[in-house]
């Protein structure tokens, strides 16, 4: 049989790096790999020494910010440029949070629309609403749920009272569901910003002392314990600190259900040394530390956290020109940043960058949104999401986005690798140059049945 397409380059597989291998896609799936004579195929396409990576997974995206469910257009085609080929978008919404089957079916349409990447979806509820939509969701596909401690707006983004995470919990308890926080406390945080306020500090400066370490870690041990008391797997969907994860490691040992992911932004930036330069530009809640980021680069290395994303958000620049870093948006563009942010942190501080970042960037996402095995590596009968990267020194040139924002904190760093083509369902979005699939051809992807906690 002759495959559709024949792939050679170095083979990223679970197993290591399969140097001048070769893979198939059938149908838009994985054929076969190996090395040596190769099977006929329609078309070959030779990476050379390439990486040939499985499609990035970014687990945290907020792809309707600004542009409403249209915004997924322009979201997919940055995440196909940067090498992602499934995108988990938030359930926090422009114009209404995924709380119903209404919501739900609604973007799901959208995504059979618009959609260049593969998506999955994140679900809601909010406050005052029962829990008996939540099967109906999980039965349609919804890979995960998400509610916050803080509130940033009542309609939006509401924070959802302890009597309801716990009701939420006892209804997935019984499930592979996550449920997962913006870990933020309300009452330590809003005392904190009107104290700085009064003393007249509204730099980015003011901006992680006015969401102190304490307002995130109390939320997070908060929230941890009501997962454990119902026996639910309980997710804290960003952690800025080395202690964050060190506390979720507790209760993995005490033999509980619960998981810490981080943003890419959080091993690259530190206000001390950014701020002045990024101001408002880098302000992302939780805030971004002092002197984290080389204890953030262990946790990952020591494997306490579940996997790494963007957090893109879908603000234009104007949304950051305030007077007071109180008033600018909370959030910055990720997609085309991810995969080479992460790749060349991971490879500047002499760690093993290909293996690193093809777990957390590909295989533990797929295995915490219940993708996997179709998606996350590549191996015989996985869905042909690929990317292939050639490690070329670079530097990120944010106008050249095509997320519609064309701007980003990374602008003018330089990152060790470049993403020069991705397939998504096996065929080609993008050609190092130019995104070359149309919107609709992203799918709706539902969870399945594996359990990260298996």
């Amino acid at each position: 049989m002759t495959a559709d397409l024949l792939i050679r380059g170095t083979i990223v597989t679970p197993d290591g790096p399969i140097r001048d291998g070769w893979l198939t896609i059938e149908g838009g799936t994985i054929g076969a790999i190996g090395t040596g004579e190769a099977p006929a195929a329609a078309d070959v396409f030779d990476a050379g020494t390439a990486l040939v990576m499985p499609g990035v997974i970014d687990g945290q995206t907020h792809a309707g910010s600004y542009g409403g469910l249209k915004g997924i257009g322009s979201t997919t085609r940055s995440a196909v440029a940067g090498g992602i080929t499934t995108i988990v978008d938030m359930p926090y919404d422009n114009p209404a949070p995924l709380n119903d089957m209404a919501t739900l079916e609604a973007k799901i349409a959208a995504v059979r629309q618009y959609a260049h990447a593969n998506v999955a979806l994140y679900a809601t509820i909010m406050p005052g609403q029962s829990t008996d939509d939540v099967k109906a969701l999980i039965d349609a596909g919804v890979v995960a749920f998400k509610i916050s401690g803080f509130e940033s707006s009542p309609t939006r983004f509401p924070r959802v009272p302890a009597d309801l995470v716990l009701d939420l919990f006892e209804v997935l308890a019984d499930t592979a569901v996550p449920l997962g926080i913006h870990n933020e406390d309300q009452e330590i945080v809003r005392s904190r910003i009107a104290r700085a306020r009064a003393a007249g500090r509204d730099g980015i400066e003011a901006h992680s002392e006015s969401r102190p370490p304490a307002a995130e870690l109390a939320s997070t041990a908060h929230f941890l314990e009501i997962g454990a008391a119902s026996g639910a797997h309980a997710h804290i969907v960003h952690l800025t600190s080395a202690r964050g994860f060190q506390l979720v490691e507790n209760y993995v040992r005490d033999g509980y259900r619960a998981t810490g992911e981080l943003c890419v932004h959080y091993l690259w930036f530190d206000p001390a040394e950014d701020g002045p330069e990024l101001g408002a530009k880098m302000k992302v809640n939780p805030p971004i530390r002092p002197g984290q980021v080389e204890k953030l680069w262990q946790e990952v290395v020591a494997g306490r956290v579940a996997f790494v994303s963007s957090d893109h958000s879908s603000w234009p620049i104007d949304n950051k020109f305030t007077p007071s870093i109180f008033e600018a948006g909370a959030g910055v563009p990720g997609l085309e940043t991810l995969l080479p942010a992460f790749f060349s942190g991971a490879d500047q501080r002499g760690f093993n960058a290909v293996r690193l970042t093809a777990e957390q960037l590909s295989e533990n996402p797929a295995r915490f949104f219940g993708l996997w095995p179709q998606k996350g590596a590549l191996v015989p009968g996985a869905d042909a999401d690929i990317t292939i990267m050639t490690e070329t020194p670079n530097v990120w040139d944010a106008s050249s986005a095509h997320d519609e924002l064309n701007w980003s904190p990374f602008d003018g760093r330089e990152f060790s690798v470049k993403v020069t083509r991705t397939y998504v369902n096996g065929a080609l979005a993008w050609d190092g140059t130019a995104v070359t699939n149309a919107g609709g051809d992203g799918a709706y992807v539902p969870r399945g049945d594996k359990h990260w906690f298996s």
